[in-house]
């Protein structure tokens, strides 16, 4: 796999000590041939050993990685602002800490967003077949139903950690917390383009989801609120040809 394009690997993670390791190993199996990449990891103060794991796991693989740690926890939208601000790459992958993202699944975003060069654009994943609970699955089905009704953004699965969107896309992007959630629509709000590719979903190994009903559903419709808000009052400036003039 060649490109021109240096990848930039972005992971929040907190208390996630246990599925750090095989996580990094998998991205660093799938992209070994990749000719410029590095992970990312940013370790939003995690009680255990997360960031200590992740960096021993790299320097015995050979795995090109930053690591990054909040002095106490921000929640997952600003340890992604962190870590794209950080990262070196042009293009940015971003996948959840849990290890429930499969890295096998980032050539298929890397082929897609190769018809989108030069301009703002959000690759996004879309998990059809869940390995979540029941009830996890049913609230996820509500709000993005609720979601795609009211922003029609085209993505039909926004909480899918796996995307791929240009560095300079995401600097454009008003940022907040929960933002996560809303990048694709955020950038069709800036005038770029979205795409969707069907990704595979794992089960958690180990440890416990950092969501529960409150900051998945009910915080949700305060943030849905503000994007529609913010989508309103959007505007995109069209440059204009200038005509030509002759000389004198």
């Amino acid at each position: 796999m060649e490109s021109n394009h240096f990848l930039s690997v972005v992971i929040p993670a907190k208390d996630e000590q246990e599925n750090i390791s095989r996580l990094i190993a998998e991205i660093y199996y799938v992209l070994s041939n990749y000719d410029h990449f590095e992970v990312v990891i940013v370790d939003d103060g995690s009680s255990d050993c997360t960031l200590r794991t992740a960096a021993a796991t790299a320097h015995d693989l050979g795995c090109p990685i930053q690591v990054v740690r909040h002095a106490t926890s921000v929640g997952q939208s600003m340890a992604l602002q962190t870590g794209i601000r950080q990262a070196r790459g042009d293009l940015i992958i971003t996948m959840d800490g849990d290890g429930q993202n499969d890295p096998s699944d980032i050539p298929l975003l890397l082929d897609r967003a190769s018809a989108h060069q030069g301009q703002d654009f959000c690759i996004a994943g879309y998990r059809r077949n869940r390995k979540d609970t029941a009830w996890k699955r049913f609230q996820s089905r509500v709000a993005n139903r609720v979601r795609a009704a009211l922003l029609h953004d085209g993505v039909p699965d926004t909480g899918c950690g796996l995307k791929l969107f240009p560095k300079t896309t995401f600097l454009k992007l008003p940022w907040f917390n929960h933002g996560h959630r809303f990048i694709p629509a955020l950038v069709r709000g800036i005038g770029g383009e979205i795409d969707v590719v069907e990704v595979n979903h794992r089960n958690r190994l180990q440890g416990n989801s950092k969501y529960n009903a409150w900051n998945r559903g009910w915080a949700g419709l305060l943030d849905l609120a503000g994007v529609m808000w913010l989508l309103h009052r959007t505007r995109v400036a069209q440059i204009a040809e200038l005509p030509e003039t002759e000389p004198g």
